[in-house]
C-alpha cells in the first residue's frame, strides 16, 4: 500500500493513528514472521491481515516484515491458534468461535446468535475490558497472545440455492456454518455442517450443501457464492457481529521489548476500525450489486430472527449456569453488564428517521 492511501485511510482515527506513530521505532530489533490464517483470501486476508502486514512494515521503517499464507499452508486453517502455539508461526488471524467446542467461551468473543450489535461490541471490547478479558482468557486457555484484529458488521444470513424465509424453509436445510450455531442452527430444524472457507464454494456448487453463510455483503462478492445460489436471505441473525482474533506465540512475544508490544496492540486496533469502517460502506454497494446480478433478496420472517435470537441467549445463560467452563460466566456477565448499561442508548443517541 502507498503511503500517501495508508495516511488517507487513517485520517478517520487521527488519535490512534498519533498514538501509533508515537510508540513507532525505526531502529531496533528486526522480525521476520510467517502468519497463519483460516482464509482462502477475500477481505479477510485483504483488509484483516495483510493489512496488519503492511501497517506494521510501514510504521517500524520496515523492521517488522510479515508474510501472510492462506488457509491450510502451514497448518488446519480451522485451528491457527495451534500452529501459532507450536511455533509453525509466529502470529496467526482466526475467528475465536471456531474453537467452540473446547470452550464455548470462545463464542462469546466471536460472536453468535444473541451477540449484540458491532457498535456496541467495539465499545466493549476497548472501552469495558473485553479484550483485556480476552488477553487473559486465551493466555490462560491456550497459551497465546491474544488480541482483536478485524471486525464484520452483522453476516448475511445464507446464500442459499433454495428461498428461505420462514422456520418451514429451514426445515432440513443443509447448510455450511461454524462455531455455536452448528448447534443452535438444529433447534431450528435445519441440517448444518462445517468446513474451511476454501471448500465453501465447491461444496455449494455441486449441491452438497443447499446454503452457506459466511461474512457480511461486500465479503461474500469475492467467494462468488451469487454465481451458483440465487437467493439472498438477511439479516445475519445467526451472527450480529464479528469480531476476529490476532494470536501471537507467547515465547515470541516475550522477547518483543515494551514499545514494539504496543506498536502491535495499536496496530492491530487500527486495523479493526478501519475494517469495521470499510466493510460498512461496501456492504451498501454489495447490495445493489447483488440484485443487479439477478438474486432474489429475501428479508427473513420476524419469527426465525426472534426465535434465532432467544435460541442463542437461552444457550449463553444457560452455559454459564452450568459453570463447567471457567472463563464463561465471568465473561457472560461483562457482556450483560455492558448491554444493560446501553439500554437507552438507541433512544438517546439515534433520531428517528420516516421512511419515504
Amino acid at each position: 500500500m502507498k503511503r500517501r492511501q495508508f495516511v488517507g485511510s487513517a485520517i478517520g482515527g487521527a488519535g490512534l493513528l498519533a498514538a501509533t506513530q508515537a510508540v513507532a521505532q525505526t531502529s531496533g530489533p528486526t522480525y521476520n514472521w510467517k502468519m497463519a490464517t483460516g482464509w482462502p483470501g477475500g477481505p479477510l486476508m485483504d483488509i484483516g491481515a495483510k493489512a496488519f502486514a503492511e501497517r506494521m512494515d510501514f510504521l517500524s521503517g520496515g523492521r517488522f516484515k510479515i508474510q501472510t499464507f492462506p488457509g491450510g499452508a502451514l497448518g488446519n486453517a480451522l485451528k491457527v491458534p495451534e500452529t501459532v502455539k507450536n511455533g509453525l508461526a509466529e502470529c496467526g488471524h482466526t475467528w475465536m468461535g471456531y474453537d467452540w467446542g473446547k470452550d464455548p467461551t470462545t463464542v462469546l468473543f466471536g460472536g453468535y446468535a444473541g451477540s449484540f450489535d458491532t457498535e456496541r461490541m467495539v465499545h466493549w471490547l476497548y472501552e469495558s475490558g473485553g479484550a483485556d478479558l480476552q488477553r487473559q482468557f486465551r493466555d490462560e486457555a491456550e497459551g497465546v497472545i491474544s488480541m482483536p484484529l478485524f471486525i464484520r458488521t452483522a453476516e448475511v444470513f445464507l446464500h442459499s440455492r433454495k428461498p428461505v424465509k420462514t422456520l418451514a424453509d429451514l426445515k432440513g436445510l443443509k447448510l455450511r456454518t461454524a462455531g455455536a450455531w452448528l448447534e443452535m442452527a438444529k433447534d431450528l430444524g435445519a441440517a448444518p455442517v462445517t468446513t474451511a472457507g476454501g471448500d465453501v464454494f465447491p461444496m455449494l456448487e455441486r449441491g452438497a450443501i443447499d446454503a452457506t453463510e459466511w461474512g457480511t455483503l461486500w465479503e461474500n462478492v469475492s467467494p462468488g457464492f451469487y454465481k451458483v445460489a440465487k437467493y439472498l436471505i438477511y439479516p445475519g441473525v445467526h451472527q450480529p457481529t464479528a469480531p476476529f482474533e490476532l494470536v501471537i506465540n507467547k515465547n515470541v512475544w516475550a522477547k518483543m521489548p515494551a514499545n514494539d508490544k504496543k506498536l502491535v496492540e495499536l496496530v492491530a486496533k487500527l486495523v479493526t476500525m478501519e475494517s469495521w469502517m470499510r466493510i460498512g460502506a461496501e456492504d451498501a454497494k454489495a447490495f445493489d450489486f447483488y440484485k443487479k446480478q439477478g438474486v432474489q433478496v429475501i428479508e427473513l420472517a420476524d419469527e426465525v430472527q426472534f426465535a434465532a435470537r432467544k435460541i442463542g441467549l437461552s444457550w449463553a445463560d444457560k452455559t454459564a449456569k452450568e459453570n463447567k467452563f471457567k472463563w464463561f460466566a465471568r465473561v457472560h456477565k461483562s457482556l450483560q453488564d455492558f448491554e444493560a448499561a446501553w439500554t437507552e442508548a438507541d433512544d438517546y443517541r439515534k433520531v428517528k428517521v420516516k421512511k419515504a
